[in-house]
């Protein structure tokens, strides 16, 4: 058997050998954000059970508000910027890490000034994120009012 260990070289935050996707493929509710896979997506990772990804949003973009069952780990590599992480606000800098538990409201956003890029950690399987369909939903998801502002969808 072929040893499939590696090193997927960067540019800077990008890799040459990796496709740059589209943040996701449908909806409205983000703003200038793309994606590369790093590992765990390609069939000579198999043996992975999580996928490394990096996620990089242009200056004034933002994520998707969203929540799920799956936790994933989260490093902010590039940048500054701030999150809804349940019913708060979070500044986030270079080297933060975030820990994002199952069923947490989320949205990242690079308002600081500057494009924000990060590192995130899933699971290779996983459940499909929930978005909130109305304002009425996103204000049993986010009850504070103030933290509610932030959130864009």
């Amino acid at each position: 058997m072929k040893n499939p260990s590696k090193i997927i070289r960067s540019q800077g935050f990008t890799w040459p050998d990796l496709e740059r996707k589209e943040y996701k493929s449908t909806g409205t509710g983000f703003r200038d954000i793309t994606r590369h896979v790093l590992l765990g997506e390609r069939e000579d990772e198999s043996g992975l059970n999580m996928q490394t990804r990096y996620f990089e949003i242009g200056e004034g973009g933002y994520s998707s508000l969203e929540r799920h069952r799956h936790p994933h780990t989260v490093v902010i590599v590039k940048g500054r910027g701030s999150m809804i992480l349940g019913d708060r606000v979070e500044e986030l800098e270079n080297m933060d890490t975030v820990y994002i538990a199952p069923e947490t409201v989320h949205q990242f956003h690079a308002d600081k000034g500057g494009p924000m890029g990060f590192l995130c950690v899933v699971d290779r399987y996983r459940d499909r994120p929930e978005t909130p369909g109305s304002k009425e939903e996103l204000a049993a998801w986010i009850p504070d009012p103030d933290v509610r502002k932030k959130a864009r969808m």
